[in-house]
């Protein structure tokens, strides 16, 4: 798949999915199908507009870009958002942008999509435009519930990645350059690759989970390390079963498949040393 920015964009008709595509869910996954081309925006448009409320990403670009590109997409298309993108009128947004760069004959959106300064461009407007056809994608549902970005951050963020999942069409994934990390972890016989989270990118919530990196199982824990007295800052430490290589400085990528337990603080090493034993038979056991 391509990775394109607006201003770069070569003539050609497109069938285009618009929307910022958070997580790429299976509510995403609708809006885009028979698409050729996915429009979004970078960084997320609450980033600028506001600040305060701006939501933890469930996927960062390069992860969403993967996704996408796994759909058989064949070109993403990025627009840079800034204020001056946000003081655009919603006209503008289809005439200079949809046909005028892209030479949209297909436009592809979710029923809640909203366009333009101050939200004010609508389906109902994208519908009115005889120069490409509309598609406007009902809300998804699964067992009867929602399918939403805001509601996959919230099961993330509770440890209940199992459940993520379901709405999310596949696991929820995390990545990062792994950084050196106490050696506590190798003495203990459980050597760690360990990831320090993005602030601005969802994480699962304090605990244990069971998780894949490529073809290898991890038992991984996600916390501030209470029975050591190491609570200075959230890590995610990630011990890859059969694998005793040093992974600093590349890149791992974990698919979280479900939580085994909340953090805890033990008594001893030794207490600690039973329960990851116990962890890592579990996680062999679940994705072995």
């Amino acid at each position: 798949m391509q990775v394109t920015q607006l201003a770069d964009v070569a003539p050609r008709p497109r069938r285009v999915a618009v929307g910022e595509f958070d997580g790429v869910h299976l509510g995403h996954r609708e809006v885009i199908a028979g698409a050729d081309t996915v429009l979004t925006f970078e960084p997320h448009p609450l980033w600028v507009l506001r600040p305060d409320f701006a939501p933890r990403l469930i996927t960062p670009l390069a992860v969403k870009a993967d996704l996408i590109a796994g759909l058989g997409v064949r070109e993403l298309v990025i627009i840079p958002f800034d204020d001056a993108f946000a003081a655009q009128g919603p006209q503008a947004f289809i005439d200079d942008v949809l046909v005028g760069r892209l030479g949209a004959t297909h436009v592809s959106v979710g029923e809640n999509f909203r366009f333009g300064h101050d939200a004010t461009g609508d389906t109902a407007m994208l519908g009115a435009d005889p120069r490409f056809e509309t598609r406007v994608v009902r809300l998804v549902e699964v067992e009867g519930e929602i399918v939403s970005s805001s509601h996959i951050r919230a099961l993330v963020a509770a440890g209940e990645v199992d459940q993520a999942a379901r709405f999310l069409g596949a696991p929820f994934q995390m990545r990062g350059e792994v950084v050196h990390g106490d050696k506590r972890g190798r003495e203990l016989g459980f050597p760690t690759a360990n990831l320090v989270p993005d602030e601005h990118v969802a994480c699962p919530g304090h605990g244990v989970y069971v998780a894949r990196a490529g073809e290898t199982c991890a038992a991984v824990n996600v916390g501030v390390r209470p029975t050591f007295g190491m609570g200075l800052s959230l890590l995610v430490e990630a011990y890859l079963l059969d694998i005793d290589a040093d992974l600093y400085g590349t890149e791992l990528r974990l698919e979280f498949l479900v939580r085994l337990r909340g953090e805890r603080r033990f008594d001893s090493a030794e207490a600690l040393i039973e329960q990851m034993n116990r962890d890592v038979a579990r996680a062999r056991e679940l994705c072995g």
